[in-house]
């Protein structure tokens, strides 16, 4: 019998992306969707044959009718998971929720004490578990292909127009409207290396550079908008450069309905995505480093970069007897034994995320067949990538290292 599917938010993640994988899915079905925005509410409808009756304005509508569904996919913007998904499990959904779960303190802990009992109900899209990249370091480590682990440095790279398109324009810009970096970008990375590792963190430090989107950086002559700029033919952060191109997917998809060459200029001329990046209203940090001390013993290093020219992540694994190396973009992993041969493996994925988007779709499928789930991405399991990015926060802030089980607790 074919699982049917209901979509809380239709942007980019829950209609470009989940929507369209399910579409080539034969076991699952789209037969509902909430989403505020009608037109997007209305396209994601079409391409599933939705009924009328199925399509509502928000999440409150959908879950109030009778279950009406087997499982619901959360994709609304960062500060809009925790209600819709507590509400869906206490209806009986089995739940795939986007990434952060939430950036509230207080709601972080009343998932971890009170919603426990659901935790194998639940699936959070921590997509770097699913990647055939990481899927294959973790064999290496499981094999004990250079002996115990004695150090991890894992750097991500987020690529510059990426960070001016998301953190510094978009819908991630600040934290008004979205979580604090380390946890809206980079709980996938704090993540990976809990699965790693098989390991709870039991100290964070945090540093971070100065911001350098503001106005003390604006270049002389530069416009309000990029439309009309004296120096925008050398501003690599230039919306024109991003978002006139003739590519038409993410991010150009992102910033509006109409996706002709006047529809995407009418966007840069009244939407944030056309402001200079020197003036916008964001204050997310652009370069963020940990140091993090886990409680089976080992140490890693984490940092956070906006300025590269790659959108990738690079990871060194340091063992007693060897270490690993690797780009995740270029799907390359150099494992480098100190007895033996080096050896390079090259990894071969297609589609989002190094591949880990069709493998996610791939789990939560089986998740709602055989109630299991490939890398174990449950609520308690995702709960605790949220919780060291916080503390990471109050270490930043406090400038002091933050002791985990204290400010779990």
């Amino acid at each position: 019998m074919v699982k049917k599917i209901a979509v809380i938010g239709a942007g980019n993640r829950g209609k470009d992306v989940y929507s369209n994988l399910i579409k080539k899915n034969n076991n699952l079905e789209i037969t509902a969707v909430a989403e505020s925005q009608k037109s997007r509410r209305e396209e994601l409808a079409q391409e599933h044959n939705i009924s009328p009756k199925n399509q509502f304005k928000d999440w409150e509508d959908l879950l109030f009718k009778d279950k009406l569904a087997d499982a619901v996919i959360i994709a609304t913007g960062d500060k809009k998971h925790f209600a819709p998904l507590t509400n869906a499990l206490k209806k009986g959904y089995k739940v795939l929720c986007e990434k952060p779960i939430t950036d509230d303190f207080k709601e972080l802990t009343i998932l971890n004490n009170e919603y426990n009992i659901y935790n194998d109900k639940v699936m959070v899209s921590h997509v770097l578990r699913y990647t055939p990249f990481f899927k294959k370091i973790k064999e290496l480590i499981s094999d004990n292909a250079i002996g115990d682990i004695r150090f991890i440095n894992l750097i991500e790279n987020i690529g510059f127009f990426h960070y001016a398109h998301s953190y510094v324009r978009g819908n991630w810009r600040n934290q008004n409207v979205g979580a604090p970096i380390i946890l809206a970008k980079s709980c996938h990375d704090l993540d990976i290396l809990y699965w790693l590792l098989e390991s709870k963190v039991k100290r964070v430090y945090s540093e971070s550079s100065d911001r350098y989107f503001n106005k003390m950086n604006d270049p002389v002559n530069s416009g309000e908008r990029c439309l009309k700029c004296e120096i925008e033919k050398n501003c690599p952060y230039s919306a024109k450069k991003v978002y006139l191109r003739s590519e038409k997917g993410w991010p150009v998809s992102v910033i509006t309905d109409d996706l002709s060459y006047e529809g995407r200029i009418e966007a840069l001329r009244k939407s944030n995505y056309g402001k200079c990046v020197y003036k916008s209203d964001n204050d997310q940090l652009d370069v963020q480093s940990l140091l993090l001390k886990y409680e089976n013993g080992i140490s890693t290093h984490f940092a956070l970069t906006a300025f590269s020219e790659e959108m990738t992540r690079k990871i060194n694994i340091f063992g007693t007897h060897g270490e690993i190396s690797g780009n995740l973009d270029q799907g390359i992993i150099e494992v480098k034994p100190f007895l033996s041969d080096n050896k390079t493996i090259e990894i071969d994925y297609k589609g989002g995320h190094a591949g880990g988007d069709e493998k996610l779709i791939e789990a939560f499928e089986q998740f709602l067949y055989e109630n299991q789930r490939k890398n174990e991405s449950t609520l308690i399991s995702a709960l605790e990538s949220h919780f060291v990015a916080l503390a990471a926060e109050k270490s930043r802030i406090n400038k002091t290292s933050v002791k985990l089980d204290k400010f779990r607790g």
